[in-house]
């Protein structure tokens, strides 16, 4: 059989597969629903891993009855403890599509995406927030990454909600004045931002607050004092996790990359980015703050190649292949 690296990106949104051989070539890249166990369950999590494997094989030309794959690196959202590591690999295991299977958080595909040998600081914020860390003697820091019972702040849910809240308190007196309540009044179609939140509460409207997290970034942009304080706030957040990740890990006087990722914080511009590198630097004189430029899915595919022990023009190749403006405009 063909060493191949069967690779999977399963984040909240999203779920991004590749199926590459050990020269770095893409045989197959397949996209689908998010499938996050926490959000969806795991039966329903290995649906779609199902689908989208068997739709990677197929593209690929498999012959039906072949494994897929050599190794599965699975890298997913939800997979936040040990235990639920464990559990997803032996239920991936069970699929049958390779030999071998690790699976892990899908922050350690980004850190591995935007480094050259998966050694730094990755800082993901999508839907939520999360970081690890890798030294270059293999210690490992990270955060359970849980929400609020973690201690977490931040992600596009969280900070979607903070929109909403300040809103409804700058219409009822008890916030300050922000041009957050027009905004997201409009973004409702209501008269009254109390109508959106009524709508709201009965089930009339389905409330979705990454949707409202665009908007606050475009309200502080524009200058909005509250909506910038937010904005702040993740910012410090960030350094936050990043400087105590190096701390943990003897790292802050180390030249090591910062890998920053997830659409809240790619989709900003360098509104967020730039601020993190002015401040990062005051504690960690000597760390590259970086974004990435491939896919997350890159990144689980290499951490395959890796296991197998590909020559590094693999690694080129595939950077390449998705490096290309339809494979980033696709995500996958």
């Amino acid at each position: 059989m063909t060493r191949r690296v069967l690779a999977v990106d399963g984040g909240n949104s999203k779920t991004a597969m590749a199926l590459v051989d050990l020269d770095g070539r893409v045989l197959a890249r397949v996209l689908g629903p998010g499938a996050s166990p926490q959000n969806v369950g795991l039966a329903r999590s290995l649906e779609v891993f199902e689908d989208l494997a068997r739709r990677a094989a197929r593209q690929a030309g498999l012959p039906a009855g072949e494994p897929i794959a050599a190794h599965t690196a699975a890298y997913l959202a939800g997979a936040d403890l040990p235990k639920e590591e464990d559990d997803l690999r032996a239920a991936i295991e069970a699929r049958g599509w390779s030999t071998t299977t690790v699976v892990g958080n899908d922050t350690f595909a980004l850190l591995r995406a935007g480094t050259a040998d998966g050694i730094g600081v990755a800082v993901v914020c999508g839907a939520g927030i999360n970081c690890v860390a890798v030294a270059p003697d293999g210690r490992v820091h990270r955060f359970p990454a849980l929400g609020r019972i973690s201690g977490d702040w931040g992600g596009g849910a969280h900070i979607g909600s903070e929109a909403l809240w300040l809103a409804v308190r700058a219409e009822d007196g008890r916030g300050e004045p922000t041009a957050l309540l027009d905004a997201v009044t409009a973004h409702y179609g209501t008269a009254t931002l109390a109508e959106a939140v009524e709508r709201l509460h009965l089930g009339e409207v389905d409330f979705d607050p990454n949707a409202l997290c665009p908007l606050l970034f475009e309200v502080a942009a524009a200058g909005d004092p509250v909506a910038r304080a937010v904005v702040d706030r993740l910012v410090e957040e960030v350094v936050l996790l990043a400087r105590v990740s190096l701390s943990r890990l003897a790292l802050l006087a180390e030249p090591v990359d910062v890998v920053l990722g997830g659409g809240v914080l790619t989709g900003t511009g360098d509104v967020v980015v730039d601020a993190v590198r002015a401040r990062l630097v005051a504690g960690a004189p000597a760390a590259r703050v970086r974004v990435v430029d491939v896919p997350p899915v890159v990144g689980a595919a290499l951490l395959g190649l890796d296991a197998l022990g590909a020559a590094p023009a693999a690694e080129q190749r595939l950077r390449a292949a998705y490096r290309e403006p339809a494979a980033l405009a696709a995500g996958g």
